[in-house]
């Protein structure tokens, strides 16, 4: 894999990993579609941890606070007793769903992965559930206001993201809209809610670094990180101003056209 390979496969990964198009089925499919070197499992957990990084960076403040009053409140035995901490509570809640069900069938999904007319017809889905969300937007709630149930929601959404093509932020953005939160507000906890779900990600894959050995150069390793970190921490903010006032329809046309166009080159291609 060539540097320029690497600095493209940082960048999908770092855009898609937060706009609701499939960081998975990008780079499912893109290296397949411009015949690039696909990455191999360490190169996609240190992508994934490039994006975990964006996101920290992003949300440093908000963290800072959730983690502070988390503490405080349990060490006064009220542990809900700030919207702080209650946060940090419904995002550990929100967290179970991905975790019980991909933990237990990793193997599954990992053979799933690899087959990009799989990951092409999942980009479908995704653009399905955009197109209901928008549809379903008629809420004002805020994240004070969001309940147990409205996190477990969302959390059941983010784990339809376990298969390639379907998009985790897109997926938890449209479970709060569907709940309903504000799109603003959807978007916002779509993020913090993916900080596990990307930290175990990254990890699992970054663990093969000490059972197999890399493919690449440290170079290729080390851009691929640097460009999924920064194209990440871009498109977070870009998202977040854009939700404000456009809906999410632009997204499920993009995602629409990708699938059906894959999918007639894979077949006319045999």
């Amino acid at each position: 894999m060539s540097i320029i390979e690497a600095i493209i496969i940082g960048i999908i990964q770092g855009a898609t990993e937060f706009l609701p198009i499939s960081s998975s089925g990008h780079l499912v499919l893109l290296p397949e579609i411009f015949q690039m070197t696909n990455p191999d499992l360490p190169l996609i957990g240190l992508v994934h941890t490039g994006t975990l990084l964006a996101v920290l960076i992003y949300f440093r403040k908000d963290l800072w606070e959730i983690i502070k009053a988390v503490i405080r409140d349990l060490s006064q035995h009220q542990p809900l007793a700030s919207n702080e901490s209650k946060l940090g509570w419904l995002i550990v809640a929100g967290s179970l769903p991905v975790a019980l069900i991909g933990l237990p069938f990793s193997g599954f999904f990992e053979e799933v992965f690899s087959n990009p007319r799989i990951a092409a017809a999942f980009l479908l889905i995704t653009a399905l559930l955009l197109v209901l969300g928008e549809r379903a937007l008629s809420g004002k709630k805020d994240i004070a206001q969001m309940t147990w149930a409205d996190s477990l929601v969302i959390g059941a959404f983010q784990a339809l993201a376990l298969f390639p093509g379907i998009s985790r932020s897109g997926s938890t953005i449209v479970g709060g809209l569907s709940r309903g939160l504000d799109r603003s507000t959807a978007a916002r906890f779509s993020f913090l809610l993916g900080i596990p779900a990307i930290f175990g990600a990254g990890m699992e894959s970054i663990l093969q670094l000490f059972t197999a050995t890399p493919q690449f150069s440290v170079s290729v390793y080390v851009f691929a990180f640097v460009a999924a970190a920064v194209s990440g921490y871009a498109c977070i903010h870009w998202l977040l101003t854009w939700v404000k006032n456009h809906t999410l329809y632009g997204f499920a046309v993009y995602v629409t056209l990708l699938s059906i166009g894959y999918l007639l080159y894979s077949f006319l291609a045999g």
